[in-house]
């Protein structure tokens, strides 16, 4: 039997945001990039010129679109959206601080390892049902691009998920992932299951200092 042709992936975190800054829960809420973010942006942006991809994804219309925007000006490749990847866990937790959600949904979305993957804050996806989601998202972005290689712009959170579904921690699990903004994440996918290729690296940035929110 002829083993399907894989997918390989790049994945980008966003640039660093005024809200990164601020560690207010971002979500599918919009936060203007900072200075630092859009030389982050830039920064991959040109490292990226130097590589071959076939397509370039953005998360959604907001940060992770502004930072696949200057990618996109360095590399030539057109710009589409992919809505499935986005972050839609914190609901009505989004633009809060940490803390204001712990205040309000005490343990809800905690990083602690007891969290109930189930809990949900109002109006979001729990942790499982997020997990899950970006699992398929990406399982259907792999089958769709087989054979090619696709650079994706989104956020940590989806980044920490595909982190969970390479090393085979299982997806409900409370585990924590330090991605920085910026930073350059390579995996690959055959039909069969994940392997790894490059995480967090962030050697191209130089001066424009990665931002890490773990």
């Amino acid at each position: 039997m002829t083993k399907r042709a894989g997918a390989r992936f790049i994945v980008v975190r966003h640039g660093e945001t005024e809200w990164n800054v601020q560690t207010r829960i971002q979500g599918q809420t919009d936060s203007e990039l900072t200075p630092a973010g859009l030389a982050q942006a830039d920064a991959i942006g040109k490292r990226l010129a130097r590589e071959r991809f076939d397509a370039l994804i953005a998360s959604d219309l907001g940060r992770a679109w502004r930072t696949a925007e200057r990618i996109a000006a360095h590399c030539g490749l057109p710009l589409s959206p992919d809505p499935r990847l986005r972050e839609r866990s914190f609901g009505q937790g989004e633009g809060r601080t940490y803390e204001e959600v712990d205040a309000l949904w005490p343990g809800v979305f905690s990083r602690a390892a007891n969290t109930d993957p189930d809990a949900a804050i109002p109006g979001g996806e729990s942790r499982r049902q997020f997990h899950e989601r970006i699992r398929a998202a990406f399982e259907a972005l792999a089958r769709a691009h087989a054979g090619r290689r696709v650079a994706v712009v989104t956020h940590g959170g989806v980044l920490a998920v595909l982190y969970r579904i390479v090393h085979g921690i299982p997806l409900a699990h409370a585990h924590k992932v330090a991605i920085s903004n910026a930073s350059y994440n390579a995996v690959a996918f055959d039909g069969d299951g994940w392997a790894l290729e490059a995480w967090d690296d962030t050697a191209h940035l130089g001066d424009a200092t990665p931002f890490v929110e773990s």
